[in-house]
């Protein structure tokens, strides 16, 4: 890694609100455009893969207001932050009173980025870098903020949640209507009007709905 993360994380974000979660604080880009659209080469000359931790995505928005709005969705209960990113949902979890909060991410960046806003908010999450998808999960349930973006990452993750809701743990998505989210298999919860970043979007405004994927038996 050719750049302190910690370090680069603090000199290219700022504190603030989410607009759909004002009650947490993260680490974010504050000028999307100019962070997001840095080059590829720009990118890796600094060792940074794309910076999906500096920006708070319409699903991850919906997911935590959920979490928020339902707290007893998780009190006591052991939470798996799948894709976490910015550790949004996961900050959530823990502030709803979830006995444990585990955020996972394969981007090494999210560590920092997580153990920061945690931070800023007071809590504590715990955290893992590996590839779990079709791993069994040491967790009561799964959140997963906008994770259908990509077919091939769609592909891979729907048997694997499939599955863990048919062995009996909850499983909740937050999606604004992605291209690949599996509806066949979802049970509606909630639906959300989220402010987001026009650079980043095609909209100011992505209505955003939380699901619970059912098991097929």
């Amino acid at each position: 890694m050719k750049t302190d993360p910690e370090a680069f994380i603090r000199a290219n974000t700022s504190v603030m609100a989410p607009p759909h979660v004002p009650e947490i604080s993260l680490h974010l880009a504050s000028e999307a455009h100019e962070l997001w659209l840095k080059t590829e080469e720009e990118l890796e000359a600094i060792g940074l893969p794309p910076p999906f931790w500096a920006f708070a995505w319409a699903g991850g928005q919906g997911l935590a207001r959920y979490i928020l709005d339902h707290p007893e969705m998780v009190h006591g209960r052991r939470v798996l932050d799948f894709a976490s990113g910015s550790g949004l949902v996961g900050i959530a979890a823990a502030m709803a009173g979830a006995l444990q909060v585990t955020a996972a991410d394969i981007d090494p960046w999210t560590e920092s980025a997580i153990r920061l806003n945690a931070k800023a908010n007071g809590v504590c999450l715990g955290f893992t870098g590996a590839d779990l998808i079709g791993q069994d999960i040491e967790a009561d349930i799964l959140l997963a903020g906008d994770v259908f973006y990509d077919r091939a990452f769609a592909d891979a993750l729907v048997p694997w949640l499939a599955r863990l809701a048919a062995e009996g743990k909850l499983v909740l998505v937050g999606d604004p209507g992605r291209s690949y989210l599996p509806r066949d298999r979802l049970e509606f919860c909630a639906v959300y009007e989220v402010p987001v970043t026009r650079a980043l979007e095609d909209s100011e405004i992505k209505k955003t709905t939380v699901w619970r994927f059912v098991p097929r038996y």
